[in-house]
């Protein structure tokens, strides 16, 4: 952003009546009132097709108020810290419009958002274009960093963000992680691809970039046939393709209605392949139980457990006390994305409590890009070694495993099958095919 709009941004923040923005010449020069709060936005798919990955949002984000309730010690004194929710619907559109009332009429210092690009790009997007700290997770890096790029086909040309930063791990990583747990069974390695035509289906689904051509070049050839809409209702033609290849695997990213669809058609239609390991649609509890006993065996990526030998920095709860938490309050099973997002608030707060004034945006973002700490799904480091450099200022990557559902006394259980990139994060069994 030129200091141009980013002064007028200011200039018309000001006129609009900006309440949690103090002028500095009222007050000692780094002593802020005590009246001062720096707010925080959240944008969330609380409901729509993507609401799975928000089931723990009322939990986590209760946790984190009766943690902030007393207020935060900054670089510059103390303040408090409101946290005002929105809801993306699941739409980008939606999104994004809420975002920039979370700027421009509740006037947040910062936003934090999660799950899926069709909500954190839209709102990233929506921060650097306002000079709004961002900080963002649970999408891989590529499309939230690529498709928002001016050139998005050509590396070279790639530009860092001023405003906005994520955490999480990169197709990379999905590649390396399926190929060791589809190594692990004996097929034919003919593999199925379910990309949607979304950004997580263009990205994933890229021939230049994306599965197909490391899947292929590892022995797995993927058969595509093409992008499909999401909230489809008829999987009749991924289904003969995949018949037509004998493709023993299923892959993809999917969102967990559609699966549900597909794979429901694919065993009334006699398809049965040995393995099925999709992305974003069977992360969930909630959705592997709507499946019955046709969710036995069924494989993911795993980003987040109980397992996972991390803490957080505001708590100091072990993954696993987070996750007992989570199920002694809820009665529902723990869920990946509760780590994630109780992680967006610790990075949140610790930037705050940074910052050289938490009201400055420029100050609080350089104080999110200088970030190196250690939170409950582990270390987030921005500008570590590891991706390009100009992916590498914005991005911090997380570990990631493999992991298969086995049903036992009406139970699901998310077992680690596959930890071989990250042997700290303890695997509990092996790979099983379907039968």
């Amino acid at each position: 952003m030129s200091k141009l709009v980013h002064t007028a941004f200011i200039r018309r923040r000001f006129f609009l009546g900006a309440t949690s923005i103090v002028a500095v010449a009222a007050m000692a020069p780094g002593v802020f009132a005590q009246e001062q709060t720096v707010k925080i936005g959240y944008v969330t798919p609380q409901t729509g097709p993507l609401a799975a990955f928000a089931e723990a949002d009322e939990y986590v984000i209760a946790q984190v108020n009766e943690l902030l309730a007393g207020g935060i010690e900054t670089a510059s004194g103390k303040v408090n810290v409101e946290i005002i929710v929105r809801d993306s619907q699941s739409s980008p559109n939606r999104a994004s419009e809420v975002a920039r009332e979370l700027i421009v009429d509740d006037e947040v210092q910062l936003i934090v958002v999660a799950s899926t690009p069709e909500t954190a790009n839209p709102v990233s997007a929506q921060c650097e274009i306002e000079g709004i700290p961002c900080i963002s997770t649970i999408a891989p890096w590529q499309p939230w960093f690529i498709e928002r790029q001016a050139n998005p086909g050509d590396p070279a040309a790639w530009e860092s963000f001023d405003y906005t930063y994520h955490f999480f791990w990169g197709l990379e990583d999905i590649i390396t992680t399926f190929q060791a747990m589809w190594n692990q069974v004996d097929t034919n390695k003919s593999v199925g691809g379910l990309f949607p035509n979304d950004a997580d289906g263009n990205a994933w689904g890229d021939a230049v970039n994306g599965l197909p051509p490391a899947m292929a070049a590892a022995g797995y050839p993927i058969t595509d046939p093409g992008r499909f809409q999401n909230l489809s209702d008829d999987f009749t033609a991924q289904i003969g393709a995949f018949k037509a290849a004998n493709a023993e695997i299923v892959t993809g990213v999917v969102i967990p209605p559609d699966f549900t669809t597909f794979w429901t058609q694919a065993n009334q239609q006699g398809y049965k392949p040995k393995v099925v390991t999709t992305a974003k649609a069977t992360l969930f509890p909630v959705a592997v139980d709507a499946l019955g006993d046709l969710g036995h065996n069924l494989s993911t990526e795993v980003w987040w457990s109980p397992n996972h030998p991390f803490s957080s920095s505001l708590t100091g709860e072990s993954s696993k006390e987070l996750a007992d938490g989570y199920v002694g309050e809820t009665g529902r099973p723990w869920t990946q994305p509760t780590g994630f997002i109780h992680a967006l608030f610790e990075v949140g707060v610790d930037a705050i409590k940074r910052a050289e004034d938490p009201f400055d945006p420029d100050a609080l973002a350089a104080a999110v890009a200088e970030t190196e700490l250690d939170t409950v799904v582990g270390k987030v480091d921005f500008g570590a070694e590891g991706l390009p450099p100009a992916v590498a200022k914005n991005v911090s990557k997380t570990p990631l495993v493999g992991g298969q559902w086995r049903l036992k006394d009406g139970a699901y259980d998310l077992v680690i099958v596959e930890n071989s990139a990250h042997p700290e994060i303890p695997a509990a069994g092996v790979m099983e095919i379907i039968e």
